[in-house]
């Protein structure tokens, strides 16, 4: 995702300021056009040195784990570096916390899934409010091998949403053996198999018809891109809050029902 983030920015007309990565990294110290990832100069830090590495950047883009996010992202948004975060994987309650370290200090977008296709399917969920009783709701993701957090972010997101327009209640991810559809179960399944970047159905099915809504991610390069064109929106914000992609897109109008 790194590289993806850093060959759409520069696409786009943009300089690439600093770059870190873990302690052990075998990169760290070697200029990113050592590396042939982009023609900069610029060296990739420790993220021991993050303050060092975002010190002329506008804008910090992060895709990595919970872990190092909870650690970096307090110490840039105390810096009042803008930021726009992509991991994923945090605990309800890393999830409050890395909220908090950024609401009210610095403009930052945190969204679950980068992609103007997924994102424009969160606000059609809505929409699926009309369905009568009688209809039931799944959701299934697919993701590659090496993805370690299930469901998905973006699959938890848009429980969320069917969830908050439908009643359910809990959460089932697996069946086996005997086990009937109870009306308060909402599916979320998830399959991890080879390089798949990412694909997500919503299935809606009643009696007598069925309709399925399914996005897929040909390549990480639409989350880059989603990424670059949130970073080019929060330039322009002053206010110190947390942002969402449906704000970037400006999709925060609600849908009315007749």
């Amino acid at each position: 995702m790194g590289q993806a983030i850093i060959h759409e920015a520069t696409l786009r007309g943009h300089q690439i300021s600093g770059a870190i990565e873990a302690p052990k990294c075998i990169n760290l110290g070697k200029s990113m056009n050592e590396l042939g990832i982009c023609g900069s100069q610029t060296k990739i830090l420790c993220s021991d040195n993050i303050q060092e590495a975002v010190a002329d950047a506008d804008v910090f883009i992060s895709f990595t784990t919970p872990e190092a996010d909870l650690i970096n992202v307090p110490i840039v948004a105390k810096l009042h570096k803008r930021i726009v975060l992509g991991t994923t994987g945090f605990t309800p309650e890393q999830n409050i916390q890395v909220i908090n370290a950024m609401n009210g200090k610095t403009p930052a977008v945190f969204s679950p899934n980068y992609s103007i296709g997924i994102n424009i399917l969160f606000k059609i969920a809505e929409q699926l409010e009309a369905f009568p009783a009688g209809y039931d709701f799944s959701i299934n993701e697919i993701h590659h091998s090496g993805k370690g957090d299930a469901p998905s972010g973006t699959a938890k997101k848009l429980g969320e949403i069917v969830a908050q327009i439908r009643g359910y209640t809990k959460t089932v991810s697996c069946r086996e053996g005997i086990s009937l559809r109870h009306p308060e179960d909402l599916e979320i399944t998830s399959s991890r198999a080879g390089g798949i970047v990412g694909v997500h159905d919503l299935i809606v099915a009643g009696p007598n018809e069925m309709l399925k809504i399914e996005h897929i991610a040909f390549t990480r390069d639409v989350f880059a891109q989603g990424a670059v064109i949130a970073a080019e929106w929060l330039s322009k914000r002053t206010e110190p809050k947390v942002y969402s992609m449906i704000d970037v897109l400006g999709l925060t109008q609600p849908i009315l029902h007749h």
